[in-house]
């Protein structure tokens, strides 16, 4: 199958079937989100791999439709950043210079240039650069699963509140940004039979 065929057969599943995925699709899915391009590098952001039936039973009351929760096989929450404090960008510097393996004085200019660029922006700019940068994160994962033949539903439907507060999140520095159900999908689920609707080409695309 290749990406195009993976693209159209994923959808929003409703409802899965409760089968779980193998660890190595699910690596194989994850290190897609590892890979994934970040701003200045600096991945502000976290995520959560819930595969526990507990854990997935505290989380069904944070949703306002708990289907997917209830059926998948594992549930990924997108944790975006509110601030980036110099520690952060201290520990990302020292990573760089043991993989790169690059004195850290000589990535002095990289990181004065970004600690510049952090530090001209609000707690508000701060969460909305980082939540852009989560959602890329969430569409190279549901872009991976596809390819994997793992069926996903992004979701955005859940009490901030309650959700933060079952995973112990500090809601003064990060946010529960989006979440992904994966899983496979339930032969009840009816909308795996419905045609895709997408704008024709004419309407989404212009070339200049």
């Amino acid at each position: 199958m290749n990406y195009l065929e993976a693209l159209s057969r994923r959808y929003s599943v409703k409802k899965f079937n409760g089968e779980i995925i193998p660890q190595e699709t699910l690596h194989n899915i994850l290190e897609s989100g590892k890979l994934s391009a970040s701003s200045l590098g600096l991945q502000p952001y976290k995520i959560l791999v819930v595969e526990s039936n507990d854990m997935k039973q505290k989380l069904i009351p944070a949703f306002y439709n708990p289907s997917q929760i209830s059926t998948c096989s594992h549930l990924i929450v997108i944790i975006s950043k509110k601030t980036v404090e110099e520690t952060y960008i201290n520990g990302y510097f020292k990573h760089i210079s043991e993989v790169r393996e690059t004195p850290l004085e000589q990535l002095n200019l990289f990181r004065n240039s970004i600690s510049q660029h952090i530090n001209q922006k609000n707690q508000d700019e701060i969460f909305n650069w980082a939540e852009k940068q989560s959602y890329i994160v969430l569409a190279n994962l549901m872009y991976a699963a596809a390819i994997e033949s793992i069926d996903t539903c992004p979701m955005e439907g859940f009490r901030h509140d309650v959700i933060e507060n079952i995973l112990d999140i500090n809601p003064e520095t990060e946010k529960v940004t989006v979440t992904l159900a994966l899983g496979y999908r339930s032969e009840e689920d009816h909308f795996q039979h419905m045609k895709k609707v997408r704008k024709p080409n004419e309407k989404l695309f212009k070339f200049i």
